[in-house]
């Protein structure tokens, strides 16, 4: 009798390799290098290769092994710099071989085929023949030079771009990237990019990488990025929710919200306040965290210090950080507080430490220091010890100073960059504080980095208030729609240029 079950094709196919794009971290010999890598690891480490020099091989074994347990904790790809016997034993995902390190065919034969192999290559001949000899990746540099290594040979990012249509293989640049040189190589075509002190050596590796991370959103179609706004909302349609979503929509990015209060309130002020339960703000946190991909998270009133309090324990309970562009909404435009008192001191002692950047106006960032601010001098020191407090980054925006011209201070943790204006003698600036940071992180969440952010948010929200239109008996509110056409029509004529 004949056997009529059906014919089942069964093909024996190896996984595949793990992507290797994003952030790629290469370890440095530094003290507290478990800690370090933990932190940047929260801050989106997509790859990690663990190089070793000068270390007996017992020792490289244990550290090694306390890194892979700890990269598989948070899904990152982990991968052993040049030493074939280390990767096989420990049972890495892969191995990183120098130009005269090693063997592709042999690593493959030793590791195995669903392991990650790649190559250094300083040219094209070199990428070429390392992807036609089975590379996964190639790592292509130096871009810039470097303390890391002695460097004999720098293509730089023009290299990069001569090879980036020779390869299909994903490029993994490498070599004196910062964040202040990244986009150029991002824009050259760099899948990934290598990075050690920028990020192990920051005094916030966490943060560092994030900021790294968000740079590789400029590539992709709009709209580009998302934005979540943990705010208020104005029945006006002003300021608040409403007008973070018209700011993150009609620059380019999605919107996304989380509502802590409910206010009635128009261009002449707040009637009432109906604050939500912290319990409520967490489900929607949660509800939109679990499904939408958020790329940067902007606050504004939160109102409550139990609010304040639930929302710093959820995000920090969250295995992987997402920046946050925290505006210290605390009076709104017609005078009516939108932070209760005691409030303010819980704000600085949990929230203040999560911000990638703060963004108070003068009177916010008085009551967060006890102190008066006067002039653009006493700004500057203001942003910096608002970064003592725990901010990552401190605009501190002079709109409340006098004088022909309105200059917003940004401080990066290094340098003070300021950002002028003609100042504009006017009442309808209903919603300016919510939209000027709402443009920053929807730039931010583009790939834009946080100076070019700044600048192009301050160029939008001077136009919005320039060209605002006057609605209702009150303070009214600036001009959207306008404005991010102006930007726009901006960016045209500079890239045509």
């Amino acid at each position: 009798m004949s056997d009529t079950r059906p014919f089942r094709l069964v093909v024996n196919k190896a996984a595949q390799p793990p992507d290797i794009s994003g952030v790629y971290l290469i370890t440095d010999q530094g003290s507290n290098l478990m800690d370090r890598v933990c932190q940047a690891l929260r801050g989106g480490i997509s790859v990690l290769q663990y190089r070793a020099k000068g270390m007996d091989y017992g020792e490289r074994l244990i550290e090694a092994g306390e890194l892979k347990r700890l990269c598989a904790s948070f899904g990152t790809t982990f991968i052993v710099n040049d030493d074939l016997r280390l990767a096989k034993e420990l049972d890495a995902d892969g191995v990183h071989l120098g130009q005269d390190d090693g063997d592709i065919t042999e690593a493959r034969e030793l590791l195995g085929l669903n392991k990650v192999i790649g190559k250094s290559t300083h040219n094209q001949e070199e990428a070429v023949r390392a992807e036609q000899e089975g590379a996964d990746y190639i790592g292509f540099g130096a871009l810039y030079p470097t303390g890391s290594k002695v460097i004999s040979h720098l293509p730089g990012v023009e290299g990069l771009a001569s090879i980036r249509g020779s390869v299909k293989i994903p490029i993994v640049a490498i070599g004196g990237i910062t964040p202040s040189n990244a986009c150029r190589v991002i824009d050259a075509g760099a899948d990934a990019l290598a990075v050690i002190s920028s990020v192990l050596s920051n005094p916030r590796p966490d943060i560092a990488a994030a900021e790294l991370l968000l740079l590789f959103n400029r590539v992709h179609p709009f709209p580009r990025g998302a934005v979540l706004t943990v705010a208020g909302s104005d029945s006006g349609g002003g300021a608040g929710i409403q007008a973070d979503l018209k700011t993150i929509t009609l620059l380019g990015s999605y919107a996304a919200t989380v509502l802590t209060a409910l206010t009635a309130q128009n261009t002449r002020g707040v009637a009432s306040i109906h604050g939500l339960p912290p319990s409520f703000m967490l489900d929607q946190l949660d509800a939109v965290l679990n499904d939408i991909p958020i790329d940067v998270i902007k606050t504004g009133m939160l109102h409550t210090p139990a609010m304040i309090a639930a929302l710093t324990e959820r995000l920090g309970e969250r295995k992987v950080l997402i920046p946050m562009v925290i505006d210290p909404v605390m009076v709104a435009k017609g005078g009516a507080p939108l932070l209760e008192r005691e409030a303010v001191q819980v704000f600085s002692d949990l929230l203040l430490p999560l911000a990638y950047l703060l963004t108070p106006n003068i009177p916010e960032a008085e009551r967060l220091l006890g102190r008066t601010i006067k002039n653009e001098s006493e700004m500057e020191q203001a942003a910096r010890d608002l970064c003592e407090k725990g901010a990552a980054n401190v605009l501190i925006k002079g709109g409340h100073l006098s004088g022909r011209t309105a200059t917003d201070v940004l401080f990066d943790g290094n340098r003070c960059h300021h950002f002028s204006s003609e100042r504009m003698f006017t009442s309808n600036t209903h919603g300016t504080g919510c939209s000027y940071a709402s443009a920053i992180a929807a730039l931010l969440a583009q790939g834009e980095p946080l100076v070019t952010a700044v600048e192009r948010a301050k160029i939008f929200i001077t136009s919005a208030i320039r060209t605002a239109r006057s609605l209702g008996k009150g303070h009214s509110p600036v001009n959207h729609f306008l404005a991010a056409q102006e930007l726009m029509k901006k960016d045209c004529s500079h890239d045509s240029a």
